[in-house]
């Protein structure tokens, strides 16, 4: 009978430190909407939906520090319990079209398995658009998409 061995191994994404003194951080340009992400055809020929923000940091940036920039600019989103669901909008160059891809969900006033995460670690690329949903404490929660494997 023959030895049978099986490994578990867990997937880490080193995140590479940045000296924000000595790097020059990168135009994030985000789009919040309330209850719902934005269609991605709003993201077409050269469009983009109206409501911009544009922040200025680091790929290094978590999702909880972006929390806290649109909390700064917009006082609604600062009650606890208001959902933040994050997602990338990138350019697909096969067929000329943008594609969305949801990278975690922040709560105001709640730690979540998603805080700590990072631009890098959620494969973010220089031009790619975020997308937030923010939902409301008075609301349903985001409901999480099944991802494709």
């Amino acid at each position: 009978m023959a030895n049978v061995e099986s490994m578990i191994v867990e997937e880490k994404t080193l995140v590479k430190q940045i000296d924000r003194e000595k790097t020059c951080p990168l135009l994030l340009r985000v789009f919040c909407s309330t209850g719902r992400h934005h269609s991605v055809s709003e993201y077409m020929y050269g469009n983009v939906p109206t409501n911009e923000l544009q922040i200025y940091t680091w790929q290094d940036a978590t999702l909880h520090e972006l929390t806290s920039l649109v909390r700064d600019v917009n006082p609604d989103t600062r009650k606890k319990g208001t959902y933040f669901d994050f997602a990338i909008v990138f350019p697909n160059y096969r067929n000329n079209h943008f594609q969305m891809r949801e990278i975690g969900v922040t709560c105001t006033g709640q730690k979540g398995i998603d805080d700590n995460k990072t631009l890098a670690q959620a494969k973010f690329s220089i031009g790619d658009f975020l997308d937030i949903s923010i939902t409301p404490p008075n609301r349903m929660p985001p409901t999480r998409r099944q991802r494709p494997y």
